[in-house]
């Protein structure tokens, strides 16, 4: 019985230690069955880290790239100002590094093939931009980055590489674009532009389309002769030329402008140059979007319709008009928030608000529908002239070196990437027939702004545009910034592709050739040179008769704008011009004193305004600063009222004091300066010193 006993709980012991190990098998099964996917997915979750680090650290190094070539720039630029190298600009050194660094990145550097690239085929009609992927019951999503030749699809990892480096082209248009146009209008001489501002105008709008649909009608021709040939690999339309000629008539003389700023060139010539580059590049930009809305009704969206050619023309005047009111809105605006504010009492936080407004702007007007670059270029003229009026000195000092840093590095940054894409970019198509079309066409485009628009200008002008003038600026017409970033912008089609190629090379060749050969053709053409841009060249003496020339191109309507502005537009907006409690009816007494600030009827019997000496000889304008009134008509005599003066002065000794020089009115401590620099040497009787 004993033995029985034993061996049944033996049995049983061995029977529950099995059940035990099943049990404890089938449940640590079940756990490796549950923990497994989470392992699968915590390997999977450190391969995407490591991933994702590497990618950081191939950012860091591509930017770090483009640091390195502003550095040796600025270096460089250091050097060639020390030497006074004047035969390449700082621009055309940007793109020489940026060359050097492409050819290293596109043949010198190769990265190992990454094994885990699977490469599967998929019939679809077209490219999706979004591409969910099913694997093993998990959905990946993958974006679209761009098309990849047949012949290089084994080169993924350096494909990937070189797209690394090549910049979205929205980062041109929102982030390098913004200082450089606000800083050309900011810091634009309106004295110079004013007197030239019809001349400016002419060129800039009428010009500008004359260069698009010369250039237009030329490549237009050229593609034509290529699809004869069989030089033609794709679609190019009308459309397309016409674009091409609107992008590449967006001039840029930075280059010969820098020279001109260092050798002081005639300050006409600057200012025509320099006017017409800042709004030209405006119209190129409103045109080129113009034409791309150009959209006939039926399927063939390329034939030609008087109705879509009107829609595109109202098009391009609602955008233009739409982009300055917005720019001009937000300059207002800013003025308006400093004059009623207590912001110059914080110096950090009245520069910040102005940055932010000023480049809100841009951003501001591309969500509204309409162009950036008009905007905040007007957004740059207004605040110079209204809100910087009111800023702290502080703040306009640091508002002014910001800027011009902002745009010295962008400017910069721009034309090295530009020197990079030549060889970084993957789908270039180079076409020697349409090259050197585009090369032809661009001079016969620029040639047909320049000289006829001169000969037509010169008809009204009392001042001419010379023959040595019309030739440097036909010469100076230079292509780079707005027409690089207009051309990358779109690149999708085979057209655009073979335009963003061949606007490269027209890039390049201007910068080194044109810009390089600037002090030679100054030299050609005997422009003279050191000139101070602070005088006018008014006053030619001829048969013992002096003809008074600061008229120039103070037009009519330009005169009514003075006024309108000094009488009402500077006293509500700035700190300056006369009391609106003075110019404004007496039935609009209270408002007048509410928007009239204290330091205005601080500064009543004080002069301040940088534009009265634009047109102060132009006529039938009169100033009148406490007891004294000094008025011109269009002849240029001047009449004078007040109390009598000392020194036995009378109205014909006034009359010989106006006559010649830089003259001052001594008022009340308050200096009256009148402009109006002429080839005689001023009058300096002491007996005759108008005093109050």
């Amino acid at each position: 019985m004993g033995y029985k006993l034993t061996v049944n709980c033996a049995w049983r012991a061995t029977r529950t230690l099995w059940l035990f190990l099943l049990v404890s098998l089938s449940v640590c099964v079940c756990v490796c069955r549950a923990y497994s996917p989470q392992e699968d997915s915590a390997m999977e979750n450190i391969v995407t880290e490591k991933k994702a680090e590497e990618s950081h650290r191939q950012d860091s190094a591509d930017l770090l790239i483009f640091i390195l070539l502003l550095t040796l720039t600025i270096l460089t630029i250091w050097l060639f100002k020390h030497r006074r190298f004047r035969f390449l600009h700082e621009t055309g050194l940007a793109m020489i590094y940026g060359l050097l660094v492409g050819v290293v990145l596109r043949y010198g550097i190769h990265v190992p093939r990454d094994v885990s690239n699977v490469t599967m085929s998929c019939h679809v009609n077209a490219s999706p931009a979004t591409l969910l992927v099913n694997i093993s019951g998990k959905f990946y999503e993958y974006t679209l980055k761009g098309e990849i030749s047949a012949n290089e699809v084994n080169d993924v990892q350096d494909n990937e590489m070189l797209r690394k480096v090549t910049f979205d082209p929205e980062v041109f248009f929102n982030i390098l674009l913004p200082p450089i146009i606000f800083h050309a209008g900011y810091s634009l001489k309106r004295r110079h532009f004013f007197r030239n501002m019809g001349s400016i105008l002419a060129y800039a709008f009428l010009g500008t389309v004359i260069s698009c649909f010369a250039i237009g009608l030329l490549m237009y021709g050229c593609v034509m002769l290529m699809k004869q040939v069989g030089q033609l690999g794709g679609d190019f339309f009308f459309t397309d030329c016409l674009f091409f000629g609107a992008i590449v008539s967006a001039t840029d003389p930075v280059t010969v402008l820098a020279i001109f700023n260092e050798l002081q060139v005639d300050v006409d010539l600057y200012a025509l140059l320099f006017g017409e580059s800042v709004l030209n590049d405006a119209v190129a930009v409103v045109l080129s979007s113009s034409i791309v809305a150009y959209q006939p009704q039926g399927d063939n969206s390329h034939t030609f319709e008087v109705m879509a050619m009107l829609k595109s023309f109202g098009i391009f005047l609602g955008v233009f008009s739409g982009s300055f009111a917005l720019g001009v809105a937000t300059g207002v605006v800013t003025a308006l928030v400093t004059k009623f504010t207590k912001l110059r009492d914080f110096q950090l936080l009245e520069t910040a608000l102005f940055f932010l407004m000023s480049w809100s702007t841009f951003l501001l007007a591309e969500a509204c529908g309409f162009t950036g670059v008009v905007a905040v270029l007007f957004c740059g003229i207004t605040q110079a002239h209204y809100t910087f009026n009111n800023l702290s000195p502080d703040s306009q000092d640091r508002t002014k070196q910001l800027f011009e840093l902002l745009n010295f590095l962008a400017e910069n940054f721009i034309f090295s990437y530009m020197g990079l894409t030549l060889f970084t970019f993957q789908n270039h198509v180079f076409n020697p027939m349409f090259i050197v079309g585009a090369f032809l066409a661009v001079f016969l485009g620029r040639a047909a702004n320049i000289y006829p628009l001169s000969f037509l200008l010169n008809l009204g002008r009392r001042n001419k545009i010379r023959s040595n003038f019309q030739h440097m600026m036909m010469f100076a017409g230079l292509r780079g910034a707005m027409t690089f970033a207009l051309s990358i912008r779109d690149t999708a089609t085979y057209a655009r592709q073979m335009m963003f190629s061949t606007t490269l090379l027209v890039v390049f060749f201007t910068v080194w050739i044109c810009g390089g050969g600037t002090t030679q053709m100054l030299s050609c053409q005997h422009i003279r040179v050191g000139v101070d841009s602070d005088q006018d060249n008014s006053m030619s003496i001829a048969e013992g008769s002096e003809r008074r020339s600061t008229k120039q191109e103070s037009a009519w309507l330009f005169r009514i704008w003075y006024n309108f502005d000094h009488n009402y537009l500077k006293p509500i907006l700035t700190h300056s011009g006369p009391p609106l409690t003075a110019t404004l009816p007496p039935c609009c007494g209270p408002l007048a004193r509410l928007l009239t600030s204290p330091q205005a009827f601080e500064n009543e019997c004080q002069l301040k305004d940088d534009d009265s000496d634009l047109i102060l000889t132009d006529g039938d304008i009169s100033l009148t600063y406490g007891d004294i009134t000094v008025s011109t008509d269009a002849s240029g005599a001047h009449t004078s009222g007040g109390p009598a003066y000392a020194g036995g002065a009378t109205s014909e000794d006034l009359d010989r004091e106006l006559t010649y020089g830089d003259h001052e009115l001594v008022m009340r401590g308050t200096r009256l300066v009148l402009p109006m620099d002429d080839s005689e040497p001023p009058f300096t009787d002491p007996h005759h010193r108008l005093r109050m």
